[in-house]
């Protein structure tokens, strides 16, 4: 796992379901910046594809680790535990990306992820995102380049 002043980044093995009976372990890069505070970033190394990066907020990834969340394009639950396991935290959980109908699902190891979460919150501490000096900057500038990527391409 790899920290700078600004940002933490971490490679996880997840599995890919692609079906029932077949799955494969890929690599993921987490990523987490400051000028960012609310966002995570996941990249996906598919084997034959173009790497694949999913943004989306960090809070989300934590709820998802106790319980299930989102209702959009990522929703995040833990894998259920066998009987006994009550009160422990799940050993994995699931996370389910989704364009139109098109979707993809993944099996991830809770601890790698929960150790991801604990660094990015001494960098930037849940609930205290708002309060980084410079975000309203970061955020006019992530949205001066947004438009204008979208005017290059149109």
């Amino acid at each position: 796992m790899r920290e700078s002043v600004q940002a933490v980044q971490a490679e996880v093995m997840m599995s890919f379901l692609v079906s029932e009976e077949l799955s494969f372990r890929i690599p993921v890069e987490l990523r987490y910046e400051a000028g960012d505070p609310y966002a995570v970033r996941l990249t996906f190394h598919l084997p034959g594809d173009a790497p694949v990066t999913w943004a989306f907020g960090r809070e989300l990834l934590v709820d998802g680790v106790n319980g299930a969340s989102g209702d959009g394009d990522v929703r995040i639950s833990p894998v259920e535990l066998a009987a006994g396991g009550a009160g422990e935290m799940p050993g994995e959980v699931h996370i389910r990306l989704q364009v139109g109908t098109d979707q993809a699902l993944f099996r991830a190891g809770v601890a790698p992820l929960v150790a991801f979460l604990d660094r990015t919150d001494k960098l930037v501490p849940l609930g205290q995102e708002r309060a980084l000096a410079d975000f309203e900057t970061h955020l006019d500038e992530a949205l001066d380049r947004i438009l204008a990527e979208e005017q290059s391409a149109g």
